[in-house]
């Protein structure tokens, strides 16, 4: 019996990139560093509550992370570049199959 498809970490990783609003969250972290939820909801079309859902998705993929700071969280992108290495030689693996 195979594992659920959201066990796998590469799952996570390509599902939270199909969706274009949490490419955005990407981008703009790219572009800015770090954001919090309430700057994210003022850069980009949609309420706090989606925003907030975007980056767990991405939190939980690995994506970025967050960082508290007083009463606010702010959001980044990770660094872990080994991780990635490991993400990317385990699609190497799948699409050899």
């Amino acid at each position: 019996m195979s594992e659920p498809l959201n066990s796998d970490p590469l799952n996570r990783v390509f599902g939270a990139l199909a969706d274009p609003s949490r490419r955005q969250v990407i981008g703009y972290l790219a572009t800015q560093g770090t954001a919090t939820a309430t700057e994210l909801t003022g850069e980009l079309p949609m309420t706090r509550q989606a925003v907030a859902k975007h980056l767990a998705t991405l939190a939980d993929a690995g994506l970025v992370e967050g960082e508290r700071r007083g009463r606010e969280t702010r959001y980044r992108l990770t660094t872990a570049g080994a991780e990635w290495d490991d993400r990317l030689d385990a699609l190497r693996r799948h699409l050899a199959r």
